[in-house]
């Protein structure tokens, strides 16, 4: 997936067979840490948002992954054999989207220190809509796989946290 061309990906996402959603979500978080990196003049805050950038396609792959082990889960002939394969595919999927929603936290926290102005204004604000787009989509993937677990209002409750933030982020900058 990492060195894929970017047509080829879009021709694989639109097939039936690509594990979708989960993988952009991934890959959403590994696009708004490039650039907050791109934006950022500390150090520090480059060096984050790369190696956050580097460890979210590492996610993608790990969704992807996930998912097929789901798929092959399902395929099962019907049984206690099939019911515990899926319960135990279904748990571990649950830990990419979750791993994305928290990258998404970190898009945030590293975007609110870079100073604002016109120079990175469209670039943060593309990645606060991108840690947004990123964090529900990976919120609702887990919603799907815990079929209404109790930690599912936590989990709408960081959702919502995480695009209120990044709200105030874009408004900050368009007023800027």
């Amino acid at each position: 997936m990492r060195d894929q061309t970017m047509t080829d990906f879009l021709k694989a996402l639109a097939s039936p067979d690509s594990p979708g959603g989960g993988v952009t979500a991934a890959l959403h978080v590994a696009q708004a840490a490039a650039l907050v990196a791109r934006c950022a003049e500390e150090r520090a805050v480059v060096a984050e948002a790369e190696a956050l950038s580097m460890h979210a396609l590492r996610l993608a792959e790990k969704d992807a992954h996930a998912a097929k082990t789901v798929t092959r889960a399902r395929r099962q002939p019907a049984g206690d054999l099939r019911d515990r394969a899926l319960a135990d595919a279904r748990r571990g999927a649950r830990v990419p989207p979750a791993d994305v929603i928290a990258g998404a936290t970190v898009v945030l926290d590293l975007a609110e220190r870079v100073p604002p102005g016109p120079r990175v204004a469209t670039d943060l604000a593309a990645a606060a809509e991108a840690a947004r787009a990123a964090a529900a989509t990976a919120g609702v993937s887990i919603e799907v796989l815990s079929a209404g677990l109790p930690e599912d209002a936590v989990l709408r409750e960081t959702v919502a946290a995480i695009h209120a933030r990044a709200d105030r982020l874009t408004t900050a900058l368009r007023e800027g």
